[in-house]
């Protein structure tokens, strides 16, 4: 008995010398205490918890070096092996969680929409509701600080720039024919339909060295990655019919859209301000395949449409109309993927082909051309710490461009060019902490037709100096091939790419139902073409020797908490912009720039009525135009531009909606510049005509309806 009292004490001897004490003071990077921090032992349950002064002591029967766990919610985890015997009164000090919802993010020239975005100034709602924007993105994005509303033209002018030099990206890969076919002064559209698309960026300037060939602007619009159900969507409207249907799998899902556009009915009630042969038709579908893997979601997006339109436009220098008869069909495939890989790898790859063919006949003259472009792309990202992460990828872009001109009498030309661009691209995410970080890259670029390489550093900084603001400043160096209309005669000529260097500084605050924007902004551009001639023609003399500037600032208010119900938003721009380019004889403020824009957008929704209005209403002061009968180049001035829009979107029933919309509901008398005789009368005045829209208003009507299993789905996010 006594033997065993003995072995029994000897044991609990042992056991008591075994223990360890484990003891510390855990602070944060301002050397105050954190409490309420969870300390323990990896693979253990010897732990404790940090005390009001962010001390803890705790005992453990383990032996030798062990890994110590310090975590708190707003700090990284640490983590550290030990000496158990040795870890007694030891300070810790926790590194702020970069990752955390409300660290700073780089805001400075981009502005984005969709369920992912971290600082989102419109909604995915808003691309399709505003009052004017008839469903068009880019009309939609036209109320936004930065862009020019160009009415006879339709695409997206950003900042002192051409439409050329905005790039589209579906889920970041190039789309090389992003818009509807066209004629002069018939604006376009965008080709896509907001149905499939649940985000939007929208960078005005000093945008990643992921993309490139692009000088002011870059769009990107990222497919759905799932959607929530299966359903069928149903359009009936006065400009036509759609079709939509997605159907869910297990890991796979399939979206189709289709839509056929006609509007005779439309022109048949407004009067109108060119004379149509054969209205605006247009037939054109979207479908978007996607599956998921276990660590990655493969998606496949394609695209066609076939537009046609007949028309007699007044010429200037003509006695008679100029009839034109174009046809255009459009295809686009684009498939991706991304995924995870390894430790904290992520690969994005895909491929993207772009076809456009046109037939165009002016009066007896023929012009047909066609265009085949595709992009391959490979990138690979590397989190190697929370507030480390290096991006790196390469593209390569082919363009081949065929074009035919007969004027059935004396003359036949054929001009082309066949181009391929290979790229390279580094960026690396610097979380410095919580309030400053930084993205750091270049893009190296090599243009086979051109025989040109090209380097572009990126860089931008944010900084948070409050809960609720920050700070940010971007600079860049952009480079872009020459458009069509110039590198198609490259037989000819030998041209360079043009160039724009960037500087902009955003200042953002944002707090729950408000967001404010401020952005100053710098461009300076270089080596832009120039010719000799009145209109581009395959013997004008070519040079790169142009240049020119942009700056300005742009404001955006929005706010949802001034009263139930309403949501709007304000946006005003001041841009003062001049080039020395194409044929201007000395710097001059291009035609499409107007040196202040307001836009202000307002949505209700009523109860009592199961009712959502909204209105537009877009400002904007003169545009300059050329008046030769002056002695100064670009001296004249239209008068201001102001269109008021109307919506109201009614639901019948939960899934079945009547909408009306009809823009410039004031009917005003908007001109968007002149068009002058080549040659003066008898009197030596160089005669004119006003540049107009179409039709002084644009009305429609449509009834929508969603069938599915979940009865609160509905097409009001797509009209």
């Amino acid at each position: 008995m006594k033997t065993r009292i003995t072995f029994i004490f000897l044991l609990m001897s042992v056991f008591t010398f075994a223990q360890n004490i484990i003891s510390g003071k855990v602070l944060d990077q301002k050397g105050k205490p954190v409490a309420g921090a969870n300390i323990y032992l990896d693979g253990t349950y010897d732990g404790a918890s940090s005390s009001e002064t962010g001390d803890f002591s705790f005992e453990t029967t383990t032996a030798g070096n062990q890994t110590i766990v310090i975590s708190f919610l707003l700090f990284e985890t640490f983590t550290k092996e030990i000496d158990v015997t040795n870890f007694k009164d030891q300070t810790i000090k926790l590194k702020e969680n970069v990752n955390a919802l409300d660290a700073v993010v780089i805001t400075a020239g981009t502005m984005e929409s969709g369920e992912k975005a971290r600082v989102s100034v419109l909604k995915p709602l808003d691309i399709v509701t505003t009052a004017g924007s008839a469903g068009n993105i880019i009309a939609a994005l036209q109320t936004l600080p930065g862009t020019q509303s160009v009415g006879e033209d339709g695409r997206l002018f950003v900042r002192g720039g051409e439409a050329s030099e905005t790039q589209t990206f579906v889920d970041g890969i190039r789309v090389a024919q992003p818009y509807g076919a066209t004629t002069n002064n018939l604006p376009t559209r965008s080709r896509f339909s907001p149905f499939l698309f649940s985000g939007i960026a929208f960078s005005t300037g000093g945008y990643s060295a992921e993309y490139g060939e692009a000088l002011s602007s870059v769009l990107l619009l990222n497919t759905q990655d799932e959607p929530d159900h299966n359903k069928t969507d149903i359009g009936l409207m006065t400009v036509g019919l759609s079709l939509g249907n997605t159907q869910k799998w297990k890991k796979s899902s399939l979206s189709v859209n289709m839509a056929y556009i006609n509007l005779a009915p439309y022109q048949a009630v407004i009067p109108q301000n060119v004379d149509w042969n054969s209205p605006y038709q247009s037939l054109g579908g979207e479908l978007v395949y996607r599956y998921n893997f276990t660590n990655g979601i493969f998606k496949m997006y394609a695209a066609f449409d076939s537009e046609r339109f007949d028309l007699n436009q007044k010429n200037i220098n003509f006695e008679n109309p100029v009839r034109t008869d174009l046809n255009n069909n459009n295809f686009y495939l684009n498939s991706s993927y991304k995924g995870n890989f390894g430790d904290g790898w992520q690969l994005t790859t895909g491929l993207s082909y772009g076809y456009s063919k046109n037939k165009v006949k002016y009066d007896i003259n023929n012009l047909d051309n066609n265009e085949n472009a595709a992009q391959l792309k490979l990138k690979l990202r590397k989190s190697f710490s929370n507030r480390f992460k290096l991006s790196f990828g390469t593209d390569y872009f082919i363009t081949k461009f065929n074009e035919n001109f007969d004027d059935n009498i004396s003359i036949q030309a054929s001009n082309g060019y066949n181009s391929n661009i290979a790229a390279f691209y580094t960026e690396g995410d610097i979380q410095f902490s919580k309030k400053l970080a930084a993205k750091v890259g270049f893009r190296l670029s090599y243009n086979s037709l051109l025989d040109e390489t090209a380097i572009a550093p990126r860089a931008s900084l944010a900084y948070k100096v409050s809960k609720s603001s920050q700070f940010s400043f971007a600079y860049g160096d952009f480079t872009q091939a020459p458009v069509v209309d110039y590198i198609k005669y490259s037989k000819y000529h030998q041209f360079e790419s043009e160039k724009a260097r960037h500087y902009i500084l955003n200042y953002q605050f944002t707090q729950p139902g408000q967001t404010f924007r401020a952005e100053a902004y710098y461009k300076d551009y270089s080596n832009l073409v120039q010719y000799d001639t009145r209109d581009i023609q395959y013997n004008s003399v070519f040079n790169n020797n142009g240049s020119g500037y942009a700056k300005g600032l742009d404001l955006f208010w929005r706010d949802s908490n001034l009263y139930k119900n309403l949501e709007y938003w304000v946006s005003y721009s001041y841009i003062d912009s001049e080039r020395q380019y194409k044929n201007f004889p000395t710097m001059a403020t291009p035609s499409f720039v107007a040196n202040h824009n307001l836009s202000v957008v307002t949505k209700y929704f009523i109860t009592d009525w199961k009712s959502q209005i909204g209105f537009t209403n877009s400002f904007s002061t003169g545009r300059p135009y050329n008046d030769p009968n002056q002695t100064q180049f670009m001296n004249g001035k239209t008068k201001a531009y102001n269109s008021l829009s109307f919506n109201w979107a009614y639901l019948l029933t939960t899934q079945k909606i009547i909408y009306f919309s009809v823009s410039n509901i004031l009917g005003t008398q908007n001109i968007f510049g002149y068009d002058y005789a080549k040659t003066p009368d008898a009197a030596g005045v160089y005669n004119r005509q006003a540049i107009v829209p179409t039709a002084d208003r644009f009305f429609f009507v449509g009834f929508f309806w969603t069938i599915s299993q979940n009865k609160n789905e509905n097409q009001l996010r797509n009209l």
